[in-house]
């Protein structure tokens, strides 16, 4: 199962890397959306997918599952989130300045492919 999850997390970083070299605004915002989506599965992946109960006092159990990978990923699932509204605002009140999304256009180059 853990190689799976590494090569789900290699296509999002593979996906993610590609929407941000384009040069649509909205296109580099989902980008560093889907890496970061990446980045979580990678951490939640390295921590190991282990079964066991949940580290509750008094619960009697073989195996316990460690619930800092979780806690670790729960944060930066915040902070992108954070993050990710920043860019759309950022992106909007560029996109109101200039009137184009467009960032060879906003750079001020001749060549508008």
């Amino acid at each position: 199962m853990e190689i799976i999850m590494s090569i789900l997390a290699g296509i999002l970083f593979m996906a993610g890397t590609y929407l941000v070299l384009s040069k649509n605004m909205i296109r580099i915002i989902i980008g560093t959306s889907i890496i970061s989506h990446g980045a979580h599965v990678l951490l939640l992946t390295m921590a190991g997918l282990k079964t066991g109960a949940p580290p509750l006092l008094g619960l009697d159990a073989s195996t316990y599952t460690d619930p800092l990978p979780q806690a670790l990923i729960l944060t930066a699932i915040v902070i992108s989130f954070g993050v990710t509204s920043f860019f759309l605002v950022l992106g909007y009140r560029t996109y109101k300045e200039t009137g184009t999304d467009n960032t060879e256009r906003m750079r001020g180059t001749d060549s508008y492919d």
